[in-house]
């Protein structure tokens, strides 16, 4: 998996897309004159890595009369694309995934993608969880743009070595009762810095997403209107933060970095707050930590989400119902199963976790612990999330650039907190 992509966002969208697309009912044939099954071809843009190739072979199969021609991009890369595709009214796939944090940005465009619930959706819906299945629909609940792909519940990541060096249990169980608090994960911190010398958390971001990711109102309201008040939930979170760098249990590691990359590897940081999605590259990018990692469910007052996706059927296809049987196909709770075997993506399927096959999926890296039933006992554990909005990427920015500067330049909290909601009122007015 890679970093989340924050994209430059456009004031235009809303009038650039203001103009209605014809009707999907009508679009969709599945026949041509001689009675015999049409031959179809569907565009599928997807981003990161997926393993739907792998899946839409098996669809052609199963399905002759269709072709799906996949196209994988990078992250930012496919959701600007898809922006100027709808935004011109042309060019658009027949399917397209669409990542959460991007959601709100083409939900102002609703007249350009196909209601899901007039194509079958409604008859699936019970499959998934239902915080994951009501953010892919409109305000109003009766429009649904995308069928849930993975999810990304957070757990804590955590290296028993280190743990033990501070005298505290490293089993799962015992380490969740440890830090069943925001105050007993602080303490734990603590006790790791004075025993080990190293630090608790990565990195200051990591501190902040601890209730930020939890946040049921983050940077906007659905009103869209700036929520970064003394008493915000993100006000709490940043000073959460700040107080965890200021008594030395955070690092200075920048997640993706060359070197963030080799303090997981070699462990120079005892815990990571972190999704499902990222064990799979843990496992392929620090060999030298196999066995030394082991993960845990965080306080409640941290479950939440972060990442995953939707696929959702753009309005400008002329086979609809088609796109749709495949996307519901692709996404079944079966497939769902086989894309977390094969590519870690965490299911939006509850019924995937009674699967033996997900249960019992002990992980090497791990030392042989079967971390699913963690991530989805997470997963559960999550109520709703909150309100993004088309700006909360540069927002975020904003921000985290504040909390950086205290940890890197001894910069004033209050004084940096103020100039970052200067900087977000300033980004509202664009």
């Amino acid at each position: 998996m890679k970093k989340f992509a924050a994209l430059g966002l456009s004031s235009m969208l809303a009038l650039s897309l203001a103009a209605c697309s014809g009707d999907n009912a009508e679009k969709s044939s599945n026949t041509n004159d001689g009675g015999k099954k049409e031959q179809i071809t569907l565009d599928f843009w997807t981003f990161g890595a997926t393993g739907y190739e792998d899946l839409t072979k098996e669809y052609e199969k199963q399905n002759p009369n269709i072709k799906i021609k996949v196209k994988a991009s990078e992250t930012a890369d496919h959701h600007d694309a898809l922006f100027t595709s709808l935004s011109a009214g042309s060019g658009a796939p027949d399917i397209a995934m669409l990542e959460i944090d991007q959601f709100d940005r083409f939900k102002v465009a609703q007249d350009r993608f196909a209601n899901l619930y007039d194509l079958g959706a409604n008859d699936v819906k019970e499959q998934y969880l239902d915080w994951k299945w009501e953010v892919g629909e409109n305000a109003d609940g009766d429009f649904l743009f995308g069928l849930p792909t993975d999810i990304g519940p957070k757990a804590l990541y955590y290296r028993t070595d280190l743990f033990e060096q501070a005298g505290l249990p490293s089993d799962p169980d015992e380490v969740a009762a440890l830090v069943n608090s925001p105050k007993a994960f602080e303490e734990t911190g603590l006790k790791i810095k004075e025993e080990t010398g190293m630090p608790f958390v990565d990195s200051i971001e990591m501190a902040y997403r601890a209730y930020l990711d939890a946040a049921k109102t983050a940077y906007l309201t659905p009103d869209n209107e700036l929520n970064l008040g003394s008493d915000s939930e993100v006000k709490k979170a940043y000073d959460y933060a700040v107080h965890l760098n200021e008594i030395g249990i955070v690092g200075k590691y920048e997640m993706w970095s060359p070197e963030w990359a080799n303090a997981v590897n070699k462990g120079e940081f005892a815990a990571e707050l972190g999704a499902g999605w990222l064990k799979g590259w843990m496992e392929g990018n620090a060999p030298d930590a196999v066995g030394k990692w082991k993960v845990a469910t965080l306080p409640t007052d941290f479950a939440s989400n972060w990442g995953g996706s939707y696929i959702a059927v753009p309005n400008e296809t002329k086979h609809a119902q088609e796109a749709y049987d495949f996307v519901e196909w692709l996404v079944s709770p079966e497939n769902q199963l086989k894309s977390f075997q094969s590519h870690g993506l965490f299911p939006s399927a509850h019924a995937v976790y009674d699967m033996e096959e997900f249960k019992s999926n002990q992980d090497e890296f791990f030392g042989g612990q079967a971390s699913a039933p963690v991530f989805a006992e997470a997963a559960q554990d999550i109520t709703g999330i909150g309100y993004k909005g088309e700006k909360y990427n540069q927002i975020h920015s904003e921000i985290l650039n504040a909390l950086k500067n205290i940890q890197n330049k001894g910069a004033d909290p209050e004084k940096e907190w103020e100039a970052a909601v200067k900087r977000a009122e300033d980004l509202m007015k664009r």
